[in-house]
Parts: C-alpha cells; sequence; structure tokens
C-alpha cells in the first residue's frame, strides 16, 4: 500500500513533468511560428518579400511621415537627415542624408526593413544593404496625388497597415475637397516662382515636372518657367518671367536671409512679386515631401497665393 509520502513524491514528478512538457511546447510554437511573408511591388516594379518589421530604417522624410502617421512609430529604429517630420524623428539614431546614406550606419542599427524613396543613394550603399539580406524597399514618389497615393499603400502595405494606409488616402482626399471648394471662390491663377536656395549661395529656379511646379498647380497658381527641372536663376529670367508671387521652402528663406534676401537675388526687386514683397515661404516636407499632409501643404499655399481678403482679378 502506497505511503503518503510516497503518494505525494508521485503527484509532484507528475506535476513536473506535465509543467516540463507544457513549457516545451510553448518553445517550439515560440520558434516555429513565423511573420507571413507580405510581398511588396517596389518604385521599379520589383517584388521585395519582408517578413519581419520589427527593426525599420526610412530614408526620406515623407516615408518617415507616413511611418509615423500608420501608427507605426515604435518600430522605427533610425532615419536619415531629411526626416525632419514629426519632432520626435529628429531624435532617432540618423544614417546620413538619403542622397548620401551609410550603408555602415544603417547595418549597425540591425534593420530587419529598410524604406526609402527612389532618390535615395548612392547605389553602392544601397547594392551593400541588399548583400547583407536586408530587405530594401524603395517605394514609388511620384509628385502627384497619384503618387502620394502609391507611396502611402507601399509603406502600409509593407508594415502590414493597410487598414491605416487607407484611412490616411481618404484624409488626403477630404484636404484637397477642401482645397477645391476654396478655389472655386478664387478663380485667379497667379504666376508663382519658386526658388530653391540655401544660405546666400547660387539659387536655382523650378520649371515643370518638379515637386514645386506640381504644388503650385494644385494650389491654383501657374509656374513661371516652362523649362523641364531646375535652373540657375537669372536676372534676365527672372525679369522676364514677370512672376506675382516668390515662393521658397520655409528653410531656404531662413538661410537665404528672410525677404531682403531674397530681394536681392538677380533680377528678383524688378519683378511684379519683388516691387510687391509678395514672397511667401511653406514648410519644405509639407511643400515638397509629397507625404500623408500634402492636402494640408496644398492648402495653406491656395492661402497664400489667394489671401482670403484680397479682391480677385
Amino acid at each position: 500500500m502506497m505511503t503518503l509520502r510516497r503518494w505525494c513524491a508521485v503527484v509532484g514528478l507528475v506535476s513536473l513533468g506535465l509543467g516540463i512538457l507544457g513549457a516545451g511546447s510553448g518553445c517550439r510554437r515560440d520558434v516555429t511560428t513565423q511573420a507571413a511573408v507580405r510581398t511588396v511591388t517596389d518604385a521599379a516594379g520589383q517584388p521585395v518579400a519582408i517578413r519581419d518589421v520589427s527593426r525599420v530604417v526610412a530614408a526620406g522624410g515623407s516615408v518617415t511621415e507616413i511611418v509615423y502617421a500608420l501608427g507605426a512609430e515604435s518600430a522605427l529604429v533610425g532615419c536619415d537627415a531629411s526626416s525632419l517630420y514629426p519632432e520626435a524623428a529628429t531624435k532617432l539614431p540618423q544614417v546620413g542624408y538619403v542622397r548620401a546614406l551609410s550603408s555602415e550606419g544603417v547595418l549597425s542599427l540591425r534593420p530587419t526593413l529598410v524604406l526609402t524613396v527612389p532618390e535615395a543613394g548612392p547605389p553602392e550603399a544601397l547594392a551593400q544593404l541588399r548583400a547583407s539580406g536586408t530587405p530594401v524597399l524603395t517605394v514609388p514618389a511620384d509628385h502627384s496625388l497619384e503618387g502620394v497615393r502609391r507611396k502611402i499603400r507601399a509603406v502600409a502595405q509593407a508594415l502590414d497597415r493597410e487598414a491605416q494606409g487607407e484611412a490616411l488616402i481618404r484624409q488626403l482626399e477630404a484636404d484637397m475637397a477642401q482645397v477645391q471648394t476654396y478655389l472655386a471662390e478664387r478663380p485667379a491663377r497667379p504666376k508663382v516662382m519658386f526658388i530653391y536656395a540655401r544660405g546666400q549661395g547660387a539659387a536655382n529656379v523650378a520649371g515643370r515636372d518638379t515637386a514645386a511646379a506640381e504644388m503650385i498647380r494644385l494650389a491654383g497658381g501657374v509656374n513661371a518657367f516652362d523649362f523641364e527641372g531646375y535652373k540657375p536663376l537669372t536676372a534676365e529670367a527672372a525679369v522676364a518671367a514677370a512672376p506675382e508671387v516668390i515662393l521658397l521652402p520655409a528653410r531656404g528663406l531662413e538661410s537665404s536671409g528672410g525677404i531682403a534676401g531674397v530681394l536681392s537675388m538677380p533680377g528678383v526687386n524688378q519683378t511684379p512679386a519683388g516691387r510687391n514683397r509678395r514672397i511667401v515661404a511653406v514648410d519644405d516636407l509639407l511643400l515638397l515631401g509629397f507625404g500623408p499632409r500634402t492636402g494640408q501643404g496644398v492648402m495653406e499655399l491656395a492661402r497664400l497665393l489667394h489671401p482670403e481678403n484680397a479682391p480677385e482679378k
């Protein structure tokens, strides 16, 4: 007949065995369970397989902004120097500027995914990242509203946040509807010269097929130049263009010495915009980023080009 002491010992061993079995089963589940692979098409039309999004590096201000807008910022372990919004992004470890990334700096953060834009580089750095086995997703970045939609959807798909991405797109549509309502009551289309400048050095002006030209169009203005891309600002070109408004990114206006500095640029003071001191600025990323706040940026620019209390021509 089993004594009480022996019975207790047997029960204890059985309980211990069941506990070990349960723990072992749990460990096996943790090891064998893997995140579902998501295949996302990049800007070049190539498929990128993404499994782990626990450590993300974002290179490109609009991409970083989208990650935050999707509510996925907890996955970010680093970003580039163009990631200025929201302010929390500036506190993350930096991996260089989007066009001059440091592959060593990126890899030191042990990323499981790198999100970037087509202008990212240099090519050797991106090649080193891919050679390391790190998925690199270059998202579409067309300077258009459709480009914004595609960019948001690509990042959202990569991070498994499609529903949040569609919500951002609906907000973009609502913002643009407000712009259209605002512009419907203000039919004038002022001619706008966009100047990209940093400091007191050479300044460039925007022609067609640029982010600046598209923002001017969306905000109810007419771009002052019809050439493609950017060209250096010259007095002759500025005077011939006769812009009614001069537009700069906010940081460019500040680094150029404010309105007085812009008026000292070649030919500016001889234009209608210069004579009337109609020089305006919008936050750099809001103006040129084509990210989730694009509708807000268009509205801000529309109000600058068409002041609410100014009489229409």
